[in-house]
């Protein structure tokens, strides 16, 4: 190989060549010249990285796309029905969560697996058909499994914030293949959402409903033997009536006392009154009307005297005389006399001895009354005590069977609510809605020009680096300009050499 060595002036010893190549300086155009004189090295390395990249880029093959979208929406299964109580019942999550959740169920393994299982595994992977078809159970097993997750790296789901549409694509060598699995995936979909979110027929409420209903059967017993051996027929009822008997004797009980001393009260004083009050008195008495009479005849015989004689005549002042005294003695009162008289029974005697005794007879039945009322309050009390005593029993027996009875009906009521939802959520998925089914891509693509590209981009650039460490490498200053410029001394001539 020849080359160009460089003269100098120098004026005292020139470097060691660790010094010239330590201290080597060069310029851009220096660049140039040293890489063209790496060309062949650059060459062989760029031919060697392209036919590489090429021969790999042969042997990819086009792959079909196949798109597919969802609509979801929030449907029952999401809302929150609580198996026992109502502690936030009716609870739904937001659109973001329930698209986030669909699209785990949509990228689920098991998804995958029965996607395999259902198109075939040949069919989707037929360069391992015959390894699948020879393969013993457990390396079948392990061949799906590796299919599941090529089937994911192929599977492509798409989501954006506040937005209902889950995208879908499906990425296979064959068209036919692609539009197939897709849309398996979606039908499978629908099947495998509605078993995971809603699940299978669960007798969990059935199971807690029967537990309660025999433990209300063993209540209902116990309930009926209390009532039975204490003979209550209705305990509230027999308690409230016995409760408003106690009321009405203790108010008949103080309206007979009062009574009571009502009545004694005037039979003392009828007693007072009857012992100051004769037992005979005069029925009736005849006036002595003799002076009266004698009075009127007087007069009477005056006037026929004055029919005969003169007013101041002897006879007529005489009849006058007598008239005039017999007047005097009637109304002095000299002239009157006890005439015939009658006594007997007094009236009002007789009249307070029968007040004395019918007020004895009420008072003697008021005190009867008023003991009967006062015994009646007694055994009503007992009989209140005794329901009081028994009453924390009653209302433990009667607690229990209420609640119970409430857990039964309640859990009946979930129990066919749950079977009416899993009937309804079993007939479809209204919530879910395919928007656009998979078909068939007519157009592939394939990474042929990109892996092209990027190898001669690669090449050309690992070319460049194996002539600039090719260059940087070689021994001493390669150009005068770069020996002048390093050693910083004019260059007066160059010589070629052979090595």
């Amino acid at each position: 190989m020849s080359t160009t060595s460089a003269w100098t002036s120098v004026p005292h010893d020139p470097p060691s060549r660790s010094d010239w190549a330590a201290r080597a300086r060069y310029a851009p155009t220096d660049f140039v010249t040293l890489l063209w004189r790496e060309r062949w090295l650059m060459l062989g390395v760029f031919l060697a990285i392209f036919l590489i990249g090429l021969g790999f880029a042969t042997t990819l093959k086009k792959t079909y796309t196949a798109s597919s979208s969802l609509f979801v929406r929030l449907g029952q299964e999401y809302v929150y029905e609580p198996r026992a109580g109502d502690a936030a019942r009716g609870a739904v999550p937001d659109v973001d969560q329930v698209i986030q959740s669909e699209s785990e169920i949509l990228g689920s393994g098991e998804l995958r697996e029965r996607v395999i299982r259902k198109v075939g595994f040949a069919r989707i992977f037929p360069s391992s058909a015959a390894k699948y078809a020879s393969a013993s159970p457990e390396g079948k097993r392990k061949l799906i499994a590796e299919g599941r997750d090529a089937v994911a790296r192929s599977l492509k789901i798409e989501t954006a914030p506040d937005n209902s549409i889950i995208r879908l694509s499906y990425q296979n060598g064959d068209p036919e293949v692609a539009e197939k699995v897709l849309n398996t995936l979606l039908e499978e979909y629908l099947i495998y959402r509605r078993s995971l979110l809603i699940g299978g027929s669960d007798n969990g409420l059935e199971r807690q409903r029967d537990l309660f209903a025999q433990k209300l059967a063993e209540n209902d017993v116990a309930y009926q033997a209390f009532l039975s051996g204490n003979d209550i027929g209705d305990f509230t009822a027999q308690k409230t009536a016995l409760t408003q008997l106690q009321a009405q004797a203790e108010s008949q009980k103080y309206a007979t006392e009062a009574q009571l001393q009502d009545r004694m009260g005037r039979l003392a004083s009828v007693q007072g009154e009857l012992a100051r009050t004769p037992a005979e008195s005069v029925l009736y008495r005849d006036s002595d009307m003799s002076a009266s009479g004698k009075l009127a005849q007087l007069k009477l015989d005056r006037e026929g005297l004055l029919s005969r004689y003169r007013p101041d005549a002897q006879p007529v002042r005489d009849i006058e005389a007598q008239i005039a005294q017999l007047e005097q003695g009637v109304s002095s009162g000299r002239t009157a006399g006890d005439g015939a008289r009658r006594s007997g029974p007094n009236p009002i005697w007789q009249t307070l001895q029968s007040t004395r005794n019918d007020l004895s007879a009420e008072v003697a039945a008021l005190q009867q009354s008023l003991a009967a009322y006062r015994q009646q309050v007694q055994d009503v009390n007992q009989r209140l005590l005794r329901l009081s005593e028994l009453e924390p029993t009653f209302n433990q027996l009667s607690r229990d069977r209420d609640v119970l009875s409430t857990n039964v009906r309640d859990f009946t009521v979930k129990e066919q609510q749950d079977q009416a939802q899993r009937q309804m959520s079993a007939e479809g998925s209204d919530n879910i809605r395919i928007v656009q089914r998979a078909v068939a891509p007519s157009t592939g693509k394939s990474l042929k020009k990109p892996i092209l590209v990027l190898a001669f981009l690669f090449a050309g650039f690992t070319a460049a680096c194996a002539g600039l460490v090719r260059m940087l490498l070689r021994p001493g200053l390669q150009t005068p300009a770069s020996a002048a410029r390093t050693l910083n001394l004019p260059v007066l001539a160059t010589a070629a050499y052979k090595r």
